[in-house]
């Protein structure tokens, strides 16, 4: 398997390393802009290998997209980082001209990519690469559910105090600090309802907490986060490379499927080596149902900014 990560900053380099360190891939093509930066990185993380115990090749290119041919998955995290106060939304202007452009240059050189997109406002930018590709929509994919729901299950083994191993559960709707909606009537530890471990009160300071985490270490760390954004991306890849059909929330152009069309929003799905295998639809209440319809209309403003 050859995957290409574009991007060479600190998402990428992690995306990289974690898809090294489980060693199901045979090469990574680490691309960027800047001269020298993803050869650097590309180096570093080789030395790292005999260390780590993987033989997956990873190499580094300024902008040679030539390198990236034949690759069987690409991920997209090129783009400028949120600081403190940002919305994601307001990266649109720059990061829609620098994804159009990448995903271009992938597709020219790997005509059946699967493409996985991390760039910013996510939700929009998987849009605007299924507007521009044109490509069957199982190969396009945002990243953004799974990376909420990581975050999810992190607050709520925090509340619970318990192994996160204990914990399950799902984020589903747009990527953003307002749009998205963790599943908590459906969230469980060891299969029993978490609700049966926790008061109604803090499992909404759980869904609050997690609807604000990239906000919040974004405020702490002066920037994105890279550690979680980089597992999630290299959990999907090898669903893909393995053909795990994986279940993970993400987002997916829909053809009304949950009652919506032409828009990519966060939903469970089953990741294999032909992308997204199976669009999962779940019931819902008729509250989540509203919430979830809110959230896409947010989306769709959102993406009526493509052509302002």
């Amino acid at each position: 398997m050859k995957v290409t990560v574009v991007g060479a900053g600190a998402v990428g380099a992690s995306c990289a390393e974690y898809i090294a360190i489980k060693d199901f891939a045979a090469e990574v093509v680490l691309v960027d802009i800047k001269e020298g930066f993803a050869e650097g990185k590309a180096m570093d993380l080789m030395q790292t290998a005999s260390l780590n115990g993987f033989d997956t090749k990873i190499v580094g290119t300024t902008g040679d997209y030539s390198k990236t041919a034949g690759s069987d998955v690409a991920v997209i995290t090129s783009g400028i980082p949120r600081k403190p106060g940002m919305t994601r939304e307001e990266l649109i202007g720059i990061n829609a001209g620098i994804v159009k452009d990448v995903a271009g240059n992938i597709l020219k050189h790997s005509p059946n990519v699967i493409i996985i997109v991390v760039s910013n406002p996510m939700d929009t930018m998987t849009y605007l690469t299924h507007k521009a590709l044109g490509l069957p929509k199982n190969r396009i994919i945002g990243m953004g559910g799974a990376l909420d729901s990581a975050r999810f299950k992190y607050r709520l083994a925090e509340a619970l105090d318990c192994p996160i191993s204990d914990v399950d559960g799902m984020v589903i709707g747009g990527h953003s600090d307002t749009g998205m909606i963790p599943l908590t009537r459906l969230a469980t530890r060891n299969s029993v309802p978490a609700s049966e471990f926790i008061s109604e009160d803090r499992m909404k300071e759980v869904l609050e907490e997690t609807k604000v985490g990239g906000a919040t270490l974004t405020k702490l760390l002066g920037t994105s986060a890279w550690y979680a954004p980089g597992a999630a991306v290299s959990a999907m890849v090898q669903a893909i490379g393995c053909d795990l059909r994986k279940m993970f929330p993400c987002s997916c152009l829909l053809d009304g499927e949950y009652g919506q069309n032409d828009i990519a929003i966060g939903v469970p799905a089953l990741i294999g080596k032909n992308g997204i295998e199976q669009i999962v639809e779940i019931s819902l209440t008729d509250a989540e149902k509203a919430t979830f319809a809110a959230s896409a209309d947010a989306v769709r403003k959102t993406n009526a900014l493509l052509d302002a």
